[in-house]
């Protein structure tokens, strides 16, 4: 099994490394390759502007990380088009399907970024110049491989001419229309062709020359040869198929972890109320949990509090819970012995309850925020973890607010090997154990939007000067607000934390959402109505940045459904429009 994944910048150790592996590929799979194309690689991610393209590169990889294949596609906006500079499996990887989906996933891909065409070069197979008959059949079996797709080389043009006398290495120029009725007139084509030129080959190829083979290109339009490969070409347009779609991980044994009493709000029913309603909106793809590893979790969590959540609820008799007595904050080197006693030991507050099925069902909540981490990694642009109970409560060492692993925290902090992370939470309540969690780290931006601890729960955390320690200063942000806030006023903090995001410039963002903010939620004191909620999701969508939405609190089971539907029809409305 393998994923493809998407890398736009190499900050990350984990992007980095995967770099380095594409440079291995390069090196074996094409010997006359530039050291400077190699060093090139991670400049043009970082340095679009220099470019005058923005350069994303593809990796199909297996779990362990191990890069089977790869390819380069350059994004140039000002003229809507797209160019792949590279494409390649690892050696002794072709003919096992890794080049039709990295080249199947990049079509899509282009579909999604709305470009007139795909350009790219392949080596002619024109006999009477190529000589040598493996050279011959090599090329020839790469434009039959497009042929396929309906992809076939512009003609009536010099662009396979050498660009210097005795050059063998010579190229034409394909277009895939993408299964697009859109005519490249003499004047686009112009441009195209000198923007991938002047863009690709500027330092190798003089003005003069560049010009000679724009002006080469005559036709009205752009004429492409007819098959000569495959008569009958089966695949031409492009499904978008799943990644028009919010990928959607729903924690199906949830409903194992039910408190009927101390007025424990935090229901199974929750859950079949959300996914009824997101159902009559045909965005989302449902995909099963995977589950997540041990060493994932623990690296969020101390060792010694996960272990305990799954001993304790081991031994708890079936049907009962049990809550904290005593609090032994003053001597934290030297817990009970006794598991009832030890719950003080790890817990924030006195009505959340540990029994038989806690920490099967949040551990089941951080597999499927994990999975739909993984899927945003995968190419998704948008994923939610619908899951129960919530997490953002959960610090490194404690359960509280109903919450015993923070899911959006592990999901987040995957996420974090591969680039820079901001986490948005939503909740009518601070995310306390997300901050804790994050507190010292530069690297995931953390901000929430909550009532003021004055009045609301936690009390203890979720103050305004409260900015994050040591690397983590100033990447911890806290938007308190009064106890009566209007839904306007609500949607101008979110503008002023959105600003904070864009600042930051993460990679991923990660939401966790709570649907508390609702006007008549049994926990909070706001008054957001559905058409508030798809305010909020569209100006979050509007930033554009691949989105995982870990759900949190949302208690007012009359509006929960609607208000869920409206938030992911705005992020929805918000991401996909141009």
């Amino acid at each position: 099994m393998f994923r493809i994944r998407k890398i736009l910048d190499n900050t990350s150790l984990a992007n980095q490394s995967t770099i380095n592996q594409v440079r291995e590929i390069i090196k074996k799979q094409f010997p006359c390759a530039r050291k400077e194309e190699l060093v090139k690689i991670s400049l043009q991610l970082n340095d679009p502007m220099k470019y005058r393209y923005r350069s994303i590169l593809f990796v199909v990889e297996n779990n362990l990380g191990k890069v089977k294949g790869f390819a380069m596609l350059l994004h140039m906006p000002d003229i809507k088009i797209a160019y792949l500079e590279l494409i390649s499996a690892a050696p002794g990887k072709t003919g096992g399907g890794i080049g039709s989906a990295l080249y199947e996933y990049i079509r899509e891909e282009c579909l999604l970024l709305k470009v007139k065409g795909l350009f790219f070069e392949c080596s002619i197979d024109d006999a009477s110049v190529i000589k040598d008959e493996t050279i011959l059949k090599q090329n020839s079996a790469r434009l039959k491989f497009y042929e396929r797709y309906g992809v076939y080389p512009i003609l009536n043009n010099v662009y396979a001419s050498p660009v210097n006398p005795g050059d063998k290495d010579l190229y034409y120029l394909l277009m895939d229309k993408l299964g697009q009725n859109y005519p490249i007139e003499q004047k686009l084509g112009h441009k195209i062709v000198g923007a991938i030129l002047e863009r690709k080959y500027g330092d190798l190829i003089p003005k003069s020359q560049i010009a000679e083979v724009v002006r080469s290109f005559k036709d009205e339009e752009f004429v492409c040869r007819a098959p000569k490969y495959i008569k009958k070409p089966s695949i031409v347009k492009v499904a978008l198929k799943d990644r028009e779609k919010i990928t959607l991980v729903v924690n199906e044994g949830h409903d194992i972890h039910h408190v009927q009493e101390l007025g424990y709000v935090e229901a199974p029913v929750r859950l079949p109320i959300i996914l009824e309603s997101l159902e009559k909106t045909g965005l989302f793809l449902r995909v099963q949990p995977k589950k997540a590893s041990d060493k994932l979790l623990k690296q969020v969590h101390m060792g010694a509090y996960v272990d305990y959540l799954r001993r304790a609820c081991e031994v708890i008799e079936p049907g009962t819970s049990i809550y904290p007595i005593v609090f032994p904050i003053r001597n934290l080197a030297r817990p009970p012995k006794d598991i009832e006693l030890q719950i003080g030991y790890y817990a924030l507050d006195t009505f959340t309850p540990l029994n038989e099925n806690a920490y099967k069902a949040a551990r089941g909540a951080v597999d499927c925020a994990v999975t739909a981490a993984d899927s945003v990694l995968s190419g998704a642009h948008i994923a939610y973890a619908l899951v129960r109970p919530p997490g953002h409560h959960a610090e490194r060492r404690t359960l509280g607010g109903f919450c015993y692993f923070n899911s959006a925290a592990v999901a987040a902090h995957h996420l974090s090997g591969f680039g820079k992370v901001a986490v948005l939470d939503v909740d009518f309540h601070h995310g306390n154990g997300t901050q804790d969690i994050f507190y010292e780290r530069s690297d995931v931006l953390t901000i929430s939007i909550h009532g003021d601890p004055k009045f609301a729960y936690p009390h203890f955390a979720g103050f305004k000067d409260e900015r994050g320690e040591k690397e983590g200063e100033g990447f911890n942000i806290n938007y308190p607000l009064p106890e009566h806030t209007t839904p306007e006023q609500y949607r101008r903090t979110l503008i002023s934390a959105l600003k904070q995001i864009i600042k930051f410039n993460p990679l991923y963002l990660v939401i966790s959402l709570g649907l508390d903010t609702a006007k008549a939620d049994p926990t909070g004191t706001w008054s957001n109505e559905a058409e508030d909620f798809k305010a909020i999701g569209r100006l979050i969508g509007e930033l554009k940045i691949p989105t995982l939405v870990v759900q949190e609190g949302g208690y007012r089971t009359q509006t929960l459904g609607k208000n869920a539907r409206y938030f992911f029809e705005g992020l929805w409305g918000g991401f996909a429009e141009e």
